[in-house]
């Protein structure tokens, strides 16, 4: 059974059961900065859990695309994957246990075609600090299930301390079967909701996870133990607890929340022991084997590293909010998914151009039918890749020969692992895993500190002298420079102040403006940010110039190019209303109109990336 079908069999069994099928949200959160990126089915719906009413109602089921950071060292193992997709299913307060655990288990056996006797359960063991029980309601509910294919399964307490003893159902603490935003129990904050979970095992077999080499060959199996043998292929959480003051208190409603991961079922059902040979990783795996020196089975892990991380890659820069390569929250990730990649074909003898274009392209074949916006996006999906490939392939064969006079140090100092990463561009844990394979470490505290020597030097070296990038001083090109001006003020009151000037180019006839932002601007954004400056424009904003010294002028919060030296003393440029609000301020060399009336319509004429985490926009004034 292919992974379309497992994903159609998922959405329709719950549709028939009254579910709501509802699309799979960005992967980048709406309006939620404590996250980077949605790791799960579950993170969109919050709001529904703690009560707002979803407008498709109680019962919801979709497939979710999802990424996880903390996956990335754990590539490799033939079943962990950074990009990935939950087939999810949720009651907002409507059904509970019984019908989940019983509708969970008909969808795997009944639909997909898991053997039931390769199937093991957890269930909460309980918390007596927090006041919440063993959950002994889903132990009865199972034992019914089983005895109903004819197996009898007994529960087991503590199998992590004295084996499987016989079981089918075992109990956990916290760590493993509670679930909340915020981990275990005593991470949550006040307000949280969570609750105790039940997940589904599938038993690979007994030779996988115990042969002669394996590091858990003289240690107790178990459920849980990772050792490969049992993979989890499904949790149900029963969220009905809010964190409060004085403890944990049950919700008005009991809710379910349900995650499967595609890939390890499509990895059951078509009989496979690596989710790296089942359908979604297949032509991937094969382009590898076909550009590459080596077969899969020969070198498992390189291939497993490049085909998830440019997957996770491709998703992440084609997902409709774009984000590129850079050394900032979202795009650090893309950048070190790429260059970890990168390294990892060096390991494989790929030597080839653009071939991380190659793989992003079986990718895109694989999801154009599921997720429309990668096929859609494709062509900035690749022009980042072969962009982010040409950068980093520059540097890394020198930085490669600069590690490797390393290999008799026992610790690589913090200076020299800063020094890999602002001449090679090696991430720190790129710096890290390498070391690791030849028995090193990093000093990560010596290197934070390098890497703040380094910002701050930098900010001081940065006072330069602003070059405005005009091509003439003509009454038109002076008018679309003082545009600039209120363009990057737009700029940052729409996508908020991480967006600095990069660099400019004016002419006579249009403006060009480079600066730094991580992902495509949507077309609502560039709206936003037309209509802003427009509004500045005929409100009739007087350009007031000022002379100081540099010191004062950045203390009067004038923004400054960090890339530019400035003399002592400076001009600089505010666009004030007749009430004195001040629209824009920047240190700048002029000139400038006396004032934005009469300037004319502006207007962006096109929006795209200009290098890795840079945007340029380049916009008219019509008269």
């Amino acid at each position: 059974m292919d992974s379309k079908k497992i994903r159609e069999k998922f959405l329709n069994f719950y549709k028939e059961r009254g579910h709501a099928i509802i699309p799979s949200a960005s992967l980048i959160p709406e309006k939620d900065s404590t996250l980077l990126f949605v790791n799960s089915g579950m993170f969109p719906l919050v709001p529904y859990i703690l009560g707002q009413k979803h407008p498709e109602g109680k019962r919801l089921a979709n497939s979710q695309k999802c990424f996880r950071t903390d996956d990335i060292e754990e590539v490799g193992d033939m079943r962990h994957t950074t990009f990935f997709e939950m087939l999810g299913n949720w009651s907002l307060g409507d059904y509970f246990k019984k019908e989940q655990l019983n509708w969970v288990f008909e969808l795997f056996v009944d639909e997909l075609g898991l053997n039931p006797a390769n199937l093991y359960v957890s269930v909460y063991r309980g918390n007596s600090k927090i006041a919440i029980e063993k959950d002994i309601e889903s132990v009865a509910i199972w034992k019914e299930i089983f005895l109903k294919k004819g197996i009898k399964a007994s529960d087991v307490d503590f199998a992590e301390k004295n084996g499987m003893q016989g079981g089918r159902i075992f109990y956990y603490p916290d760590k493993e079967n509670w679930w909340s935003r915020a981990g275990v129990p005593e991470n949550m904050p006040i307000g949280e909701p969570g609750g105790p979970d039940s997940e589904i095992f599938y038993d690979l077999g007994k030779d996988l996870g115990h042969h002669e080499n394996s590091s858990w060959k003289d240690k107790h199996c178990h459920i849980n133990c990772d050792c490969g043998r049992f993979i989890e292929i499904g949790n149900s959480v029963f969220i009905e607890f809010v964190k409060k003051e004085k403890g944990f208190e049950k919700l008005p409603f009991q809710n379910v929340d349900f995650g499967g991961g595609l890939e390890r079922l499509a990895m059951i059902a078509q009989n496979k022991t690596s989710v790296f040979e089942a359908d979604l990783f297949l032509p991937i795996i094969k382009k590898l084997e076909e550009i590459s020196s080596f077969k899969y089975r020969e070198n498992t892990k390189s291939f497993e590293v490049i085909a998830d991380h440019l997957k996770a890659a491709s998703f992440i820069i084609g997902d409709e909010k774009g984000i590129t390569p850079s050394n900032k929250q979202q795009g650090y990730f893309v950048r070190r998914l790429i260059r970890r990649a990168i390294r990892h074909g060096k390991k494989l003898n790929i030597n080839l151009d653009s071939w991380l274009k190659l793989i992003a392209v079986e990718v895109v074949e694989i999801y154009r039918e599921i997720y429309p916006e990668i096929e859609k996006n494709s062509s900035f999906i690749y022009e980042n890749m072969e962009s982010e490939e040409r950068v980093f392939q520059k540097t890394l064969k020198k930085g490669l020969k600069e590690f490797d006079k390393l290999k008799n140090e026992n610790v690589i100092s913090g200076e020299k692992a800063a020094f890999l990463y602002q001449t090679y561009g090696f991430p720190i844990e790129l710096t890290e895993e390498m070391a690791r394979e030849r028995g090193q470490k990093v000093d990560l505290e010596e290197f934070k500190k390098e890497m703040k020597k380094h910002q701050d030097s930098s900010r001081e070296y940065s006072a330069g002298v602003f070059k405005s990038g005009l091509g003439d001083e003509g009454e038109k090109t002076i008018k679309l420079h003082t545009a600039t001006h209120l363009l990057l003020a737009a700029l940052r009151k729409t996508l908020g102040d991480e967006v600095f000037q990069e660099g400019s180019n004016i002419n006579s006839e249009r403006l060009r403006f480079d600066f730094s932002y991580g992902q495509k601007i949507s077309d609502s954004e560039i709206k936003k940010i037309e209509s802003l400056v427009n509004e500045m424009i005929e409100k009739e904003l007087f350009i007031k110039r000022e002379e100081m010294e540099l010191k004062k002028a950045l203390k009067s919060d004038a923004l400054s190019s960090f890339k530019e030296k400035y003399p002592s003393r400076v001009s600089v440029y505010s666009a004030v209303d007749k009430d004195g609000n001040v629209f824009s301020r920047e240190i700048c060399s002029g000139p400038h109109v006396e004032k934005t009336s009469g300037m004319g319509l502006f207007k962006i004429t096109k929006e795209e990336s200009s290098s890795a985490g840079v945007r340029r926009i380049k916009a008219v004034l019509i008269e």
